[in-house]
């Protein structure tokens, strides 16, 4: 029997029916389900939380079923990808990039991995460090499947970020904010940021400003090797957010530095995935 973990889009209530439902399913067959301790708690289901405090969720399940959009997905792969845990999506609400399985068809994605009829498709990730201008302030990390911005704070005016390359000075860029992603996360806030479109399973680094100051105002697409460093320039704050969560406010001397993650997200897949056809039903593109 295998322990499988679920992680659900809490604020839609056919998520949360759906969780219920496969819970009950696979409790039939002798499997054991487990949930984050807050999930489990809203779902009312404290039952399948991690069985002790000292245990994470990522180290106590063979596989993960994401149940929302892509924001739930990017939320499993951030608690999983660190124990190499493979994450299925089932999609709930609107076309997703990320999502594989749709709503109706759950069960029988369920079954297929239990008879080992899939395949894992790897996507690249960002590790991402933040460096403080504080010496006795420890380095914190993250992980990001989309993307790492830096950005000007809600109320605040453009900042200036210098960028390095591989340890070299590039440019000072004085704009809302700068974005780097994979190439997972180009039809995220890239795309909206008018950067390329880029297939998944690609290996690169996007550097993309938003609404620059300036007029060098394109994206550079660099080699996966590539360290980047966003240095905060001047008396203006910036924040950090990671594939949507925020982490904090950023100073003068302050750097986030993204490089190629050393493990892969793990995402299970049934049969061919199309990304050509799923642009072309994202974005209404016709035959003609």
């Amino acid at each position: 029997m295998t322990t499988v973990g679920l992680v659900v889009h809490l604020e839609r209530a056919e998520a949360a029916s759906l969780a219920r439902a496969a819970v009950a399913w696979l409790v039939e067959r002798d499997h054991t389900v487990r949930l984050p301790a807050d999930d489990a708690a809203k779902l009312g289901l404290p039952d399948h939380a991690p069985a002790s405090s000292c245990s994470s969720f990522a180290s106590t399940v063979d596989v993960v079923v994401s149940i929302g959009g892509d924001g739930t997905m990017l939320r499993a792969v951030d608690l999983v990808a660190d124990e190499g845990v493979a994450v299925i999506g089932v999609n709930v609400g609107q076309l997703g990039y990320l999502t594989e399985v749709d709503r109706a068809d759950w069960q029988d994605a369920l079954q297929r991995w239990l008879a080992g009829d899939f395949r894992i498709d790897e996507r690249m990730m960002l590790s991402v460090r933040v460096e403080g201008d504080d010496a006795d302030r420890p380095a914190a990390t993250a992980l990001a499947l989309n993307e790492a911005v830096v950005e000007k704070t809600p109320t605040g005016h453009t900042v200036r970020l210098a960028v390095g390359l591989d340890g070299k000075f590039f440019t000072t860029y004085a704009a809302d904010g700068l974005i780097v992603a994979t190439p997972t996360g180009s039809t995220a806030y890239a795309f909206s940021a008018r950067g390329p479109i880029v297939a998944p399973r690609h290996r690169a680094l996007l550097l993309t400003p938003v609404s620059p100051h300036m007029l060098f105002d394109r994206t550079l697409v660099l080699e996966p090797t590539t360290e980047i460093r966003l240095e905060v320039r001047g008396h203006r704050a910036a924040t950090l957010s990671v594939d949507g969560r925020n982490l904090g406010e950023l100073g003068e001397g302050d750097a986030v530095v993204c490089t190629a993650a050393g493990s892969p997200a793990r995402l299970i897949v049934f049969g061919d995935r199309d990304f050509h056809q799923i642009i072309k039903t994202k974005f209404g593109l016709e035959d003609r």
